[in-house]
């Protein structure tokens, strides 16, 4: 899923990355800056979690102050479980992928082979419970198309660089093949969110977050990744220029993937700090925004509509 086409990394490298270093980031929206306004956190007492911040399905916002003042619980919907158990699959198969490498080495690429191959489908034991038997039915088709996939893709990467580099060893070989790093962890306090942030996925070689959705697009989407390059540069240093948002979307037995590749720009920057800040204000003062045009599958439907 996060692995990108030639058509994909020719946008990358002829379109996005250039137009991202000549547009440029003014100083005082950088993630180092974050000691000082507009990045410094207004509400220190107050600490949000990335997806708290980024997340615009309620429309006013009502959400966070159920779940921070009134410690209200919310019903996951199917979509909200599904996600989760699909992102679960594919950092699972890439893991696994990389601890057999290291594990049989280059020279044993066949037995490499079978243990990808072979490797058991993420259980969804952990998720039944929640699930009706068609939901489970229905997931687990899904995540069985997803997994294989992620295979297909993981094996195809490896045997690329293989036939190119006769002499590679096993770490050389997750670096150029698996080059992304899944669930890393991030300490997002410097800007008043958790200190126990974890991404989908990130690259280093050119810093770009990505965050992975089973759902349409949404222009609020960017938000996390926006989020995450300013934790990213506040902690490391570096600019983190670029994001990504991949879209998963299953049409019977395919899995159909697209990307949206996006500059982290001022305006996305600047739309994250004064959405931290807004609903970082409802939760200190305690305000209720009310209700707006909500969806039912609102994990908060029932709390506010009874």
């Amino acid at each position: 899923m996060y692995f990108f086409t030639d058509e994909e990394k020719k946008h990358l490298l002829r379109y996005h990355l250039p137009r991202a270093r000549e547009r440029g980031v003014a100083e005082e929206l950088r993630g180092w800056n974050w000691h000082q306004p507009p990045l410094e956190s207004v509400y220190r007492n107050v600490v949000l979690a990335l997806y708290e911040v980024a997340n615009a399905y309620c429309p006013t916002g009502r959400d966070i102050l159920l779940r921070r003042v009134q410690r209200e619980k919310g019903r996951p919907n199917l979509a909200m479980l599904q996600g989760a158990i699909f992102h679960a699959v594919v950092a699972d198969v890439i893991v696994a992928a990389k601890r057999a490498i290291y594990a049989e080495g280059v020279v044993n690429y066949r037995i490499i082979v079978e243990r990808v191959q072979n490797h058991p489908i993420l259980p969804l034991d952990a998720w039944a419970e929640q699930l009706t038997p068609e939901e489970l039915a229905d997931t687990a088709s899904k995540v069985e198309i997803l997994a294989a996939f992620e295979k297909t893709r993981v094996l195809a990467r490896l045997q690329e660089i293989l036939t190119k580099q006769p002499y590679i060893g096993e770490d050389s070989l997750v670096s150029l093949a698996l080059p992304v790093v899944v669930e890393q962890k991030l300490d997002g306090s410097f800007l008043g969110l958790s200190p126990n942030l974890s991404t989908d996925a990130c690259v280093f070689w050119e810093p770009m977050v990505l965050d992975l959705k089973f759902d349409k697009p949404r222009d609020f989407h960017r938000l996390t990744t926006t989020g995450y390059a300013l934790v990213m540069e506040a902690l490391y240093e570096f600019p983190v220029n670029l994001g990504c948002i991949v879209y998963g979307e299953f049409r019977g037995d395919r899995l159909i993937v697209k990307k949206d590749i996006h500059i982290i720009s001022d305006e996305l920057r600047q739309w994250f700090i004064e959405t931290r800040d807004e609903k970082a204000r409802l939760v200190a003062e305690e305000i209720d925004p009310g209700t707006g045009d909500c969806y039912e599958g609102c994990p908060y439907h029932h709390v506010c509509f009874g």
